[in-house]
């Protein structure tokens, strides 16, 4: 089917407690959210699914967790404090604020996309995109620091650490998942554009001349990935070049991994060649040397870098749009999503057909808890059978276990498959195991 309307996935994201708008008591605040309990293991399950990529599984990338606030210099070296800012134009009717680049034309020739007034848009000026904070006790220039608008500066700043003391040589990846801090000027469709987000991204070191053959590598891998570690179809997912008039200022090219959301084309991941860029600029700042001797060249040499950088909430949206599916069942609609089991918030639900026999209900019960011993799994007696296979459909559960009278006498229960809807009656003694292959080969 079509990708789902953003405000119907916003609206089951909140009613199942995947994601609530942040301070929503309040009156919330645009461009920050609160992930629920399914949010919560979702986001868990997709950056385990990534460090297993990135890190457990391979021999040249280690793991990194920088501080948030670092020295304000890393930012005046980086580039951020001078330059870190997109062009933001203002309707002088409707008062609305966009950044230039979502508009559909030059700002003097369209109509405004709140109001379709014409002729009421600013010229573009730069707003700058990083959080300003103080560390001390005293608020004045002195004091001044930045919540990281990126994760990637952390890595930077800890090359020669990290190369040091996991002996590391060329090529070789540092790889981060963190919380950044973008002071967007329009936040919104759901989670895919916020001001407080997780990032996962890894710098990939090599030597200079062959960056071309890493950045082709880079680019296949994370579209491998994609496709067959998040099951997220094929179609929907495509390679983007950035033009040369689009590229970062550090960037020498740059591909983005994008999928076809509700609002259209947009980038997921995108994979970077930053050439020497921070690592020089950081080194002229500090005074002190971040290169390393590349063996294949007999040379010391500053490392060229790759890096595939995504963000947590955004690959989040685009498991549950991908996954997103409507269809008949007996005349009733069954909203399910159908996302892979390894990422499933629940991986099996188990559930009595009778809550009012005390002896069903007991051996329920302990068959969840055995089950949480290998898997993410619940207990619900809260509604009927069908209502409750619908609730544990739409939230993508992959397995559900009907513990029924029979159950007492002949010792088994029945797993139900959530896409295919198909049922197995096995032995209650051997369901643990059974679930945790059907997870796993998922």
């Amino acid at each position: 089917m079509p990708a789902p309307n953003l405000d119907v996935l916003a609206s089951l994201a909140k009613r199942r407690g995947f994601a609530f708008g942040g301070s929503e008591l309040y009156g919330g605040l645009a461009g920050f959210w609160d992930f629920g309990p399914l949010g919560v293991q979702l986001r868990n399950n997709i950056k385990a699914a990534w460090w297993r990529s990135m890190v457990q599984l391979r021999d040249d990338i280690e793991g990194l967790d920088a501080a948030i606030i670092m020295n304000p210099r890393v930012w005046e070296a980086s580039g951020h404090v001078a330059g870190f800012s997109d062009p933001m134009v203002d309707c002088r009717n409707c008062k609305h604020r966009f950044r230039e680049t979502d508009l559909k034309g030059p700002p003097s020739e369209i109509a405004c996309p709140n109001c379709g007034q014409r002729e009421t848009l600013t010229e573009p000026r730069p707003f700058h995109l990083m959080f300003t904070t103080h560390v001390g006790p005293v608020e004045d220039s002195a004091s001044v620091a930045y919540l990281r608008p990126e994760t990637a500066q952390g890595i930077f700043v800890n090359f020669a650490n990290v190369a040091t003391a996991a002996r590391r040589k060329l090529p070789f990846g540092i790889a981060q998942i963190g919380k950044s801090f973008r002071n967007e000027i329009t936040p919104g469709n759901f989670i895919f554009r916020m001001r407080e987000f997780e990032q996962m991204e890894m710098e990939y070191f090599v030597p200079p001349a062959d960056e071309d053959t890493w950045f082709g590598y880079w680019v296949a891998e994370r579209m491998r990935w994609w496709t067959d570690v998040m099951g997220i179809a094929p179609e929907r997912l495509r390679l983007r070049p950035h033009d040369a008039d689009e590229l970062s200022h550090y960037s020498r090219q740059t591909t983005d991994v994008e999928y076809d959301f509700p609002m259209g084309w947009s980038e997921l991941e995108g994979i970077a060649d930053r050439t020497n860029f921070d690592l020089t600029a950081h080194a002229q700042a500090s005074g002190k040397t971040l290169g390393v001797f590349d063996e294949a060249s007999g040379e010391h040499v500053v490392p060229h870098v790759i890096e595939p950088a995504m963000g947590v909430d955004r690959a989040m949206l685009t498991v549950m749009v991908d996954g997103y599916d409507e269809e008949e069942v007996a005349g009733e609609k069954r909203v399910v999503l159908r996302i892979k089991p390894s990422l499933a918030p629940v991986k099996v639900a188990v559930l009595p057909l009778l809550r009012n026999r005390p002896e069903l209900v007991e051996r329920a019960q302990r068959l969840a808890t055995e089950l949480k011993a290998s898997v993410a799994a619940m207990y619900d007696d809260t509604a009927s059978i069908g209502k409750l296979y619908r609730r544990q459909d739409e939230i993508g559960t992959p397995f559900c276990v009907t513990v029924d009278v029979e159950s007492l006498t002949d010792g088994a229960a029945t797993i139900r498959e959530r896409d295919s809807m198909t049922q197995e009656r096995i032995s209650l003694d051997a369901i643990p195991a059974r679930i945790a292959g059907l997870v796993a080969a998922g």
